[in-house]
């Protein structure tokens, strides 16, 4: 499966086309999910068969004399090679003929060798199967996959999170005017961010990149009747392209520097020095800002609450799993760009540490003034994903991946119990009318309550590991620690877990205020649910820390993504190390997270605190203004800069209508008038009438003296014959 990973995204994408050309065939087009559902189940199955392979190849790796396999290099051009050094320094290159009746096709097995200096062991080297895409200026240019741990983590998430979508979506858009659009849609989804997961070069990447968000524009406008749902989609796609610039002049730049698209060339020439710092730094520059807009991170998030006006199950596809994780995952295959671009081995202090910490603090904020329990979970998102910027940002690769992974799963819960929520609820997501619902929804109420403890990071819950990795990271930093960067993340532990106790309490405690009576949802959407909170207490295990894994006798699970996933080959030659397990760190995220629940349990159930603050003091009731209008930054987009923009081509565009355009119509009008009254006084009264009555005057002055001549009386004719034939005898007789 390592070698044919093609086939994962392929399915879907199959199941796109089919969907398109016959689900309306299948009754009526009700059917239509079973396709998408079936190609997803099966791209699920495959990815899993593809990370036991990856694990074992890992195992394999380990488990040798200390060294990796000897690189196998298969390609069809016998100038190409890969090379890998001895312990002696030996260089080796082996290079094996075509393979496959096509000729193009290549499979790379690369590994190479441990290094005395790492932190341990390298991983297996990813397996790499391209073919040639295209050729210019004698450079070959491939395509095709990149397999390694980092992207069968991924392969896992998408397609685990696509699959429980595809069967909840079953249900809650069930009779849709475009049932059959929306499946269709959501397969090609799926199969763009596997396709971007698994892509092998860096151009391979943008059109993955641009895939997804072609896929989330169509979705968010799902319902594209409404005026909000058609702007929530524009700004999304309009927003993005923002940042895809500074995407493709970092790709642009990576391509000179390194003389491929080749992701692999591309690390391994960084982590031996080939590439300029200065290079780096520039390019990993235009790259965050291409971050900050797919991911969701300050100044360029605020097309991301909005898109919750598509679908709900679109919104935690998104929010979850695809769009949104994409620039993190985008900083995590190119990481020695960053790693090296920035210097975090050696600084405290980088840009994307900051956009991650900010993003994270900014966002955490605008939750607690939100009353749709979508944009809540939106804005938590936001946090989160800044979270994992922030990890990135201060070294630790491992905890960014790690809270990708966890946070898929119990965000992807928490937005389809929202949707379970609104189902039963008359499909409003106004908290304030709901209320009451523990007793009516108990499975959607404990489901929501376990994955909202998780992303609280309450023990031993998953969001607890990973979010205590990441805090664990930006205390020891990889030399000087990251302080600032550390009391955002403190902060933003407690918040958390307060706008989060806030939703629990306006949703399932009270007495219920929105209208008719609430049930528990169906089974396709409670099973779902189910699974994912389970996820959310078990995904911890993915990289429990030694000394807790050993204790509790789990040590098969210590440490599984840093063993399986962590590029160590690429990073270990830039100085990279991974932060040791701390109790105590562990003990204070976990006590601000109870802090944050307790100060919001004692505020909403016991009536203790200030309440109505804001009605009574002018600085609170600015403070929440400020949260609510989203500090103003969709006036500064919309009403400063895009309006600035707007209303000058508005009113030029007004003053060609009226003084130009307005001014050539009304003088072509006007000249046509004119020219229709000449035309009818000069040539048709004038020349054409007088013509015509001329004609008429003459022939009736002819018809006059006619009618002298014939009067139709005999004598008269005879006594004209007589006087003629005297005058003819007259002449007759005077000329002869």
């Amino acid at each position: 499966m390592l070698e044919n990973a093609f086939i994962i995204p392929l399915i879907p994408a199959i199941s796109f086309v089919l969907i398109l050309a016959f689900g309306k065939r299948l009754k009526g087009g009700d059917a239509a999910h079973w396709i998408g559902i079936a190609a997803v189940g099966v791209a699920f199955v495959l990815s899993i068969v593809a990370a036991v392979q990856w694990i074992d190849r890992s195992e394999n790796a380990a488990s040798g004399d200390g060294h990796a396999p000897v690189a196998e290099h298969h390609e069809h051009d016998e100038h190409d090679g890969v090379h890998t050094e001895d312990e002696g320094g030996e260089s080796h290159e082996d290079s094996v003929g075509a393979i496959g009746a096509g000729g193009g096709a290549s499979t790379i097995l690369l590994a190479t060798e441990a290094d005395d200096g790492a932190a341990h062991a390298p991983t297996a080297e990813p397996v790499i199967s391209q073919i040639t895409w295209f050729q210019s200026g004698g450079v070959k240019h491939e395509v095709g996959t990149y397999v390694d741990g980092l992207s069968v983590l991924l392969l896992v998430v998408v397609s685990t999170v696509a699959l429980l979508v595809h069967v909840y979506s079953t249900e809650y858009v069930k009779g849709d005017r475009r049932y059959v659009h929306y499946f269709a849609f959501l397969s090609l989804f799926t199969a763009s961010m596997l396709f971007f997961v698994l892509s092998s070069s860096i151009l391979q990447m943008i059109v993955g990149w641009e895939l997804v968000g072609v896929c989330s524009f169509a979705l968010i406008g799902h319902w594209w009747e409404d005026g909000e749902n058609s702007n929530a989609a524009l700004k999304a796609f309009l927003t993005n392209r923002v940042g895809d610039i500074g995407l493709l002049i970092g790709m642009i730049i990576l391509f000179f520097a390194a003389g491929t698209f080749d992701v692999f060339t591309i690390n391994d020439m960084i982590a031996h020095g080939e590439i300029e710092h200065l290079v780096l730094l520039v390019a990993a520059l235009a790259l965050t800002s291409a971050v900050m807009s797919k991911s969701g991170q300050f100044p360029l998030h605020t097309w991301l609450p909005d898109a919750m006006a598509g679908p709900t199950p679109v919104s935690a596809l998104i929010h979850a799993a695809t769009m949104v994780v994409a620039g993190v995952y985008l900083v995590a295959r190119l990481y020695p760009v960053f790693y090296d671009g920035y210097a975090i081995q050696s600084s405290s202090f980088n840009v994307l540490a900051l956009t991650g910490g900010f993003t994270a603090l900014m966002a955490a904020g605008l939750a607690f003034a939100q009353w749709d329990i979508k944009k809540v979970l939106a804005y938590s998102t936001v946090s989160q994903l800044g979270y994992m910027v922030m990890a990135l940002g201060v070294g630790a690769w491992t905890a960014a991946v790690f809270h990708l992974f966890t946070h898929a799963l119990f965000k992807a819960c928490l937005f389809l119990g929202a949707g379970s929520v609104s189902h039963a609820a008359h499909h409003t997501f106004d908290m304030r009318k709901m209320g009451g619902m523990k007793k009516d929804m108990p499975v959607t109420f404990w489901t929501f309550v376990i994955s909202s403890l998780a992303l609280a990071g309450i023990f031993p819950l998953a969001g607890f590991w990973s979010k205590d990795e990441i805090l664990v990271g930006a205390l020891q930093g990889q030399s000087t620690g990251y302080p600032l960067m550390l009391i955002f993340g403190c902060a933003v532990a407690a918040m958390t877990a307060a706008y989060m106790t806030r939703v629990i309490w306006y949703t399932f405690f009270g007495e219920y205020r929105g209208e008719g009576h609430p049930h528990e949802s169906p089974k396709v959407i409670t099973i779902p649910l189910m699974l994912l909170a389970g996820g959310a207490v078990l995904g911890g295990l993915a990289n429990l820390p030694s000394p807790v894994a050993d204790k509790i006798g789990l040590g098969g699970f210590a440490h599984r993504i840093e063993t399986y996933a962590e590029p160590i080959d690429f990073l270990g030659p830039l100085g990279f190390s991974v932060a040791s397990p701390s109790l105590g760190m562990a003990l204070v995220g976990l006590g601000l997270a109870l802090f944050g629940i307790l100060v919001t349990y004692l505020y909403f159930w016991r009536d203790m605190g200030p309440h109505g603050l804001t009605e009574r003091n002018r600085y609170a009731k600015a403070g929440y203004t400020f949260l609510e209008k989203k500090y103003y930054l969709d006036v500064l987009y919309t009403d400063i800069i895009v309006g600035s923009i707007k209303r000058p081509i508005a009113r030029a565009a007004y003053w060609i209508n009226q003084n130009v355009i307005d001014r050539i119509v009304d003088t072509a009008g006007e000249s046509a008038r004119d020219g229709g009254k000449w035309v009818y006084k000069y040539i048709d009264q004038g020349l054409v009438d007088g013509a015509v009555n001329g004609a008429s005057a003459t022939a009736n002055t002819s018809g006059e003296g006619l009618r002298l001549v014939q009067s139709g009386k005999v004598q008269h004719y005879g006594a004209l014959l007589f006087g003629s034939a005297a005058v003819l005898a007259i002449i007759f007789v005077i000329v002869i």
